[in-house]
C-alpha cells in the first residue's frame, strides 16, 4: 500500500511538474510590427476612402487602439525611443544621420530586457540605430537579426545596389543574398523563426522599411490605385506598398492561428511617424484624418500614428479606443508589465505603464505632458524651437502656437493669446526637461563606432553618417554622380593601443572600383560621374596624414598607431580647391 501511494505521489509530482512547466511557457509571446512612414490616414480602418486594407482592418477591429498615440516625426528618433523607453534627447538619437542616429554604447534596450528574462529575441527589417559595434541590433539584445543597413534599403550605407527585390541583407552581420520583395522577406523570415523557436516565449521586432521611399512595389499592388494618382491621392506606389503590408499581415495572423499561437501572442501594429506620400501638406491630395502635417512636422499629422494591440489571453481585445494621451516611450514599460517583467530602478525611463488602460481597468489621470523634440543636426536640439509639447488636448508648437486638438484638429486657430498661463506652465516643464537632459552623457557626447573589438573586425564609415554642417548625402545615386559635401568627421572608439589601418574609398567594398573610375560591377544603372581627387587626408588624435592619389587604387591606405580612447577621425578627398568627405572609409586593428 505504501509503495502504491508512493507511485501515485510520484505520478502526481510528474504531472505537477509538467503543469508547472506549461505554466512557465504561458508568458506571452510579443511581435512588434513597426511600419515606416505610414500615416494616421493611410489605412481604411482610419477612414481612408481609397485604400483597401482588409487584414489590418480586421486586426483593428479585434484590437485595443491607443487613438491619441504619438511618436517622433522621423524614423530613428522614434526607433530609439521605442527601444529605450526614453525620449530622443535622453537617449541621444534625435536625428536620422550625421552621427545622431545610433544608440549610446551603454544603452539598455527592450531586446536586452526580454533576452534577460528568458525570451528568444529576433529582429527582421530596419534598425536605423547604428551600423557598427556597439550599436548594432546584435549588440543590443537581439539573438537573431536579418536586416538592411542605414535608414533604408538602397541607401549608400546599405549594401550597394539593393532595390527592394532580390537584395543582399545582413544575417547577424554577414551579407547574404535573398530572393523576393523586402517586406515579404521580413514577414516570411519571421514565420520561419517562430517555427524554430516554439520552445519558449519569443520577442520579435518586425520593423518594415515600407512604405518609405524609394516607392517600389510589384505592379499588381500598385495597379488598383493608378487611376487615382494626381487626382485623389499622391502616390499609387505608396498605396500599393501598404496593400502589400496588409497582405503580409493577413498571412502572419493566419500563421499564428494555424500554430495555436494567436491567443497568447501580444501583437502590436504601429508606425514610426506621419505619412510622406499619403497626404500632401496643402491638403489637396490624400487623406490625413483631418490633421495637418506630414513626416518631419510638429503638426499633429507628423507624429500622431496608428497603434493597435491585441492579446486575447490577456483580455486586450474587443475593438475599442483609448483616448488618453500616450507615446512611443510608453511601449517598453507597458510590455514589461504585460509580460510580468520587473524593470531595474536605474533605467530612468520617460515612458509610463499603460497596461491597466489596455486591460480596461480604470486608471487615475496621470497629468503628464508629452514632448516632441528632434533636430536634423548633430548638435543639441533647441529647447523651444522645433518643439511640440502636448498635454491633454493641448498642443504647443515652437513655444508660440497653441491649439486645442479636439476642437481644432486641423490646427488652424492659434489660441495662444487666450491661455498665457498654460503656455508659461508648458514652457517651464520643457525647460526643466531640457536642463535635466543636458546632464546626460547621451546628450553631451556623440555615440561612437568602436574599432578593435572582437565583435567586429572592421568598421565601415560612410559620408551618410559623417558629422558636419553641410547638406546630407544618403543615396547611392548621389555617390555615383560624385556629389560632394563638407561632412567629414566620425566619432570612433579605439578599443586598445596598437596599429590600425584606415582605408579611404570612392566605392564600397561590395562594389569595388578604382578611385578615378566607375565600379567594375555597374549596378542599378546609376548615372556615374568620374571624379579625380589627387590627395587623400586623414586627421586623428592631433595628427595629420596625407597621400597622393594616382587614380588606379581602390583604396588609399593609412597605417597609424593609435591610443585607446574616444576620438574624432576626419577623412577627406582633395580635388583642386575642393575638399570633401570621403564616401567610404574602413578601419581595423592590425596589431601592436
Amino acid at each position: 500500500m505504501k509503495n502504491s501511494l508512493t507511485l501515485i505521489h510520484l505520478i502526481c509530482l510528474l504531472f505537477a511538474g509538467i503543469n508547472m512547466n506549461a505554466k512557465t511557457q504561458q508568458k506571452p509571446n510579443v511581435i512588434l510590427i513597426l511600419t515606416d512612414d505610414l500615416g494616421i490616414g493611410d489605412l481604411a480602418c482610419e477612414g481612408n476612402p481609397w485604400i483597401k486594407t482588409p487584414n489590418i482592418d480586421a486586426f483593428y477591429n479585434e484590437s485595443v487602439r491607443l487613438s491619441d498615440f504619438h511618436v517622433s516625426p522621423l524614423c530613428a528618433p522614434t526607433r530609439g525611443a521605442i527601444m529605450t523607453g526614453q525620449y530622443p534627447v535622453n537617449n541621444g538619437v534625435w536625428a536620422t544621420f550625421k552621427g545622431r542616429d545610433a544608440l549610446n554604447e551603454k544603452a539598455i534596450t527592450m531586446a536586452d530586457i526580454f533576452k534577460d528574462n528568458g525570451y528568444h529575441t529576433a529582429m527582421f527589417g530596419k534598425w536605423h540605430l547604428g551600423d557598427n559595434y556597439p550599436s548594432r541590433p546584435t549588440d543590443s539584445g537581439f539573438e537573431t537579426v536579418i536586416q538592411h543597413l542605414a535608414g533604408g534599403v538602397g541607401e549608400l550605407s546599405d549594401h550597394w545596389g539593393n532595390t527592394y527585390f532580390d537584395d543582399v541583407y545582413y544575417v547577424n552581420n554577414e551579407a547574404q543574398q535573398f530572393t523576393g520583395y523586402c517586406t515579404d522577406v521580413w514577414f516570411s523570415e519571421t514565420q520561419k523563426y517562430i517555427e524554430q523557436k516554439k520552445d519558449k516565449p519569443f520577442f520579435i521586432y518586425l520593423p518594415t522599411n515600407a512604405p518609405h521611399d524609394p516607392l517600389i512595389v510589384a505592379e499588381k499592388y500598385e495597379k488598383p490605385y493608378q487611376h487615382l494618382e494626381g487626382k485623389e491621392v499622391v502616390s499609387a506606389k505608396q498605396m500599393g506598398m501598404i496593400a502589400n503590408i496588409d497582405e503580409n499581415m493577413g498571412q502572419l495572423n493566419q500563421f499564428l492561428i494555424d500554430n495555436n499561437l494567436a491567443d497568447n501572442t501580444i501583437v502590436i501594429f504601429m508606425s514610426d511617424n506621419g505619412s510622406r506620400y499619403g497626404y500632401s501638406n496643402d491638403g489637396k491630395l490624400g487623406y490625413n484624418k483631418n490633421f495637418r502635417g506630414i513626416k518631419g512636422s510638429k503638426l499633429e499629422g507628423g507624429h500622431r500614428v496608428p497603434f493597435y494591440i491585441r492579446w486575447p489571453e490577456g483580455n486586450i481585445v474587443g475593438g475599442k479606443d483609448i483616448s488618453q494621451l500616450s507615446a512611443h516611450v510608453d511601449i517598453l514599460p507597458t510590455l514589461a508589465a504585460l509580460c510580468n517583467i520587473e524593470l531595474a530602478q536605474n533605467m530612468d525611463l520617460d515612458g509610463i505603464d499603460v497596461s491597466d488602460l489596455l486591460r480596461g481597468k480604470k486608471n487615475k489621470p496621470n497629468n503628464r505632458s508629452v514632448f516632441v523634440h528632434h533636430r536634423q543636426d548633430w548638435r543639441a536640439p533647441e529647447a523651444v524651437n522645433q518643439t511640440c509639447i502636448m498635454k491633454d488636448s493641448w498642443r504647443l508648437i515652437n513655444g508660440k502656437e497653441l491649439y486645442d486638438i479636439e476642437k481644432d484638429p486641423s490646427q488652424r486657430n492659434n489660441v495662444a493669446a487666450q491661455h498665457p498661463e498654460l503656455i508659461t506652465s508648458l514652457l517651464q516643464q520643457n525647460k526643466k526637461f531640457i536642463e535635466k537632459a543636458k546632464l546626460r552623457i547621451e546628450y553631451q557626447e556623440l555615440p561612437v563606432n568602436i574599432v578593435g573589438n572582437a565583435a567586429q573586425e572592421e568598421i565601415k564609415l560612410t559620408v551618410q553618417h559623417a558629422i558636419g554642417d553641410d547638406r546630407g548625402i544618403w543615396k547611392c545615386e548621389q555617390v555615383a554622380e560624385g556629389l560632394t559635401n563638407k561632412n567629414n568627421k566620425h566619432t570612433i572608439g579605439i578599443e586598445k593601443d596598437g596599429l590600425y589601418e584606415i582605408s579611404l574609398c570612392r566605392w564600397p567594398k561590395e562594389c569595388p572600383g578604382a578611385i578615378w573610375s566607375v565600379p567594375a560591377v555597374n549596378k542599378n544603372h546609376y548615372d556615374y560621374t568620374v571624379i579625380k581627387p589627387t590627395e587623400a587626408r586623414i586627421k586623428i588624435q592631433n595628427r595629420e596624414f596625407t597621400k597622393a592619389i594616382k587614380g588606379n587604387e581602390e583604396a588609399i591606405i593609412f597605417k597609424v598607431h593609435l591610443k585607446k580612447g574616444h576620438t574624432i577621425l576626419k577623412n577627406d578627398f582633395i580635388e583642386g580647391d575642393n575638399t570633401f568627405g570621403a564616401y567610404y572609409s574602413y578601419v581595423k586593428y592590425i596589431g601592436n
